[in-house]
């Protein structure tokens, strides 16, 4: 039995910055954009895995969740304590210097880690920490 990563979510709270940000700065290439009942999901992902998306929602995407619950996710993007993801690319350095140039939060220059690879972290608009990891050689 196989088991695969279809899909992860990471909550925005502007979709057309996030847009932006996913498509222009990082190269992803948009599958879907979704409007049902006053949300939107907009689907990316890397055109080297067109089985993986990653589902850019509003925080808290349920349509019966408690309004303070929605005000509790809002004030921890704000902060940037919401996971984002990892990526890994084949040239971390060319990665970083890619996303600067288009205007990307930089969390951490690129540097190698004792755990054996070399990364580069950023913020994206909504505050979510991204980080770009390549094995080292």
């Amino acid at each position: 039995m196989e088991i695969n990563l279809a899909q992860c979510f990471i909550a925005v709270d502007d979709h057309d910055k996030a847009l932006t940000f996913y498509r222009d700065a990082l190269g992803l290439e948009v599958r879907n954009d979704v409007a049902y009942e006053g949300m939107r999901w907009v689907t990316v992902g890397s055109p080297a895995q067109p089985d993986v998306e990653i589902v850019l929602e509003s925080p808290l995407a349920d349509p019966s969740a408690a309004e303070s619950d929605r005000q509790t996710v809002t004030e921890l993007m704000a902060k940037g304590l919401l996971r984002g993801v990892i990526f890994r690319t084949d040239d971390v350095d060319a990665t970083f210097e890619r996303i600067r140039a288009a205007g990307g939060e930089v969390l951490q220059e690129p540097m190698d880690q004792p755990y054996g690879v070399r990364d580069c972290a950023f913020r994206d608009p909504a505050g979510n920490m991204l980080r770009f990891r390549q094995p080292r050689r």
